[in-house]
Formats: C-alpha cells, structure tokens, sequence
C-alpha cells in the first residue's frame, strides 16, 4: 500500500490475533442479508456519504458514496494520496468511518459486526510478507478458518481447496520465504480464500510480478467468482480485468463507469495523474 496505510502495514496478522482471542465456533457464517435478496445483491457493498480522517486531522476521504453488486468486478484507481487504500481498509472495518456507512452483504460494518464482516472480506496486500508469518505454507493458509472455529477436517478441505484455486496445490509442507513473489502473492490470497469470503480487496496484486508472474494473475482475476475490487496503478491490468472502473483523488469519488469509457477519457486521466493502457 501507500504511505498513506503505513500505519495498518501488518493489520491482517493482526487482525486474525483479534479472531482468535474472541474465536466462536458460529463466527465463520456468512453474515446474513437483512433485506431481499436482489436488493442486497445490487448492493453487495454500499457506502453512504463516507468521511474519514486520521489522528492528525488529515481528511482522507471527504463524503465518499458508492455501491458495488455482487460479482462485479472494479478497479478503483487516483494518484497516491487519492483515498483508495484508506477506503478499501472500510471494507472489513479495520478503519472506521468519522461519518457515513459501510455496510456488506446487508450487514452494517461495526462493532457488532466486525469478525463476520472479516471472514466476508478477504483483504490481500500489496506485499504477500504483511500475510505470511507462518512456518509452513499450510500454517498460513489454515490461520483464518483455525481461529474462526471451523472444524479440523473442514479445515484440511478449504486449505487444499484454496492453494488448489491459486494454482499452488502441493505446497503445504514448503516454507513460504523460499517462494518467489508470484508464488507468495499466490498464497497470501490463498490465505484469504480459505476463509470462504464474497469480496476479495486486492492493493496493487501486479507489484513486483515479472511478465509470467503478471499474465498468472491475470488469469487468476479472470476466473474468480466473487466480488473484486482492486486498487491499482496498473491501467493495462484494468483495461484486461476489471470491466468497471472508480477514479478517486483528494478523498472523493470523481468518476465511475465502464473501463472502456473511462480509458477513453485522455483529459480525465490527465487531470488525476493517471495514464491509459
């Protein structure tokens, strides 16, 4: 992430602390939609007049509204300092809005609310090190379900089935600090995955990527199911994936529609310091 996210650089280890402390066998259920179905599916993710500011009074989202449905795929672009990686971080409420909502699957981030939305939001970090603290690949991988109180062999299931999906299948026993960064990319995904989420938040998933590695990722934003937002500087990734996408600059959403569209636009991307595919 940006210098802006310095301060929450290791929140997903500590995150799952915070999940193990208060673990309960029920915490892994997915939070249930308090309204009609296709409402909250048009609504999968809903932000409502969204403030934020840090300790130091820096206003770093100024009234930020948006929706997203379920199974979109949507790349939130800006300059550093847009917003972007203080928002995502609403997402399952390790920031907390000054003023406004963010609510998930129907359910109010607070709280109340806060261990099911982080097993209903798999976060992955720009650098796979903030996730992998584990000695062993299946250590990291079975942290989330561990900890959220599902059963053993459940466990077991969504570990292979995770590593599976990222195309790292095999790789339980490996030490993750002798993978390369694709593969500790791959798994730190991994680890959100078995977690069974609905939304997957991804900052900057092609930093680092050699051409291999980046074409790997590619294919493997292509054939997921859930909810994507990405935060990215990488046009060519939106323009190849996302089908959506959100500008953002100075804490406010300053366009939003189909990526095709907003490409084209030579003067919006100037203005936001941003550059075509």
């Amino acid at each position: 992430m940006t210098a802006e996210t310095d301060p929450h650089r290791h929140a997903h280890a500590h995150e799952h602390a915070s999940l193990g402390e208060h673990a309960h066998g029920h915490d892994h259920e997915h939070p249930q939609p308090a309204h009609g179905d296709d409402e909250v599916d048009a609504g999968w993710i809903a932000i409502e007049h969204l403030h934020y500011a840090y300790p130091d009074g820096f206003e770093a989202l100024r009234g930020v509204d948006l929706t997203i449905s379920r199974g979109e795929k949507v790349a939130l672009v800006g300059p550093n300092g847009a917003g972007k990686s203080t928002l995502v971080l609403h997402l399952n409420g390790i920031n907390r809005p000054s003023h406004g909502s963010v609510r998930v699957a129907g359910l109010a981030v607070d709280e109340r609310s806060v261990r099911r939305i982080r097993a209903e939001v798999g976060l992955v970090f720009q650098d796979p090190d903030d996730q992998l603290f584990s000695p062993t690949v299946f250590d990291d991988v079975a942290f989330g379900p561990l900890h959220m109180g599902v059963p053993t062999a459940e466990i077991h299931r969504r570990v292979e089935r995770a590593l599976e999906a990222v195309g790292m299948g095999g790789s339980e026993r490996r030490l993750p600090f002798h993978l390369s960064i694709g593969q500790r990319k791959r798994v730190a995904l991994a680890t959100v995955l078995s977690m069974d989420p609905s939304v997957l938040v991804f900052d900057e998933p092609s930093a680092g990527l050699d051409p291999r590695g980046r074409r790997q990722l590619i294919e493997l934003l292509r054939a997921l199911e859930q909810t994507v937002v990405v935060a990215t500087h990488d046009m060519r990734l939106v323009a190849e994936v996302l089908p959506r996408t959100i500008v953002m600059d100075g804490g406010v959403v300053v366009a939003d529609g189909p990526t095709d569209a907003i490409l084209a636009d030579a003067v919006l991307l100037e203005r936001h310091g941003l550059e075509g595919a």
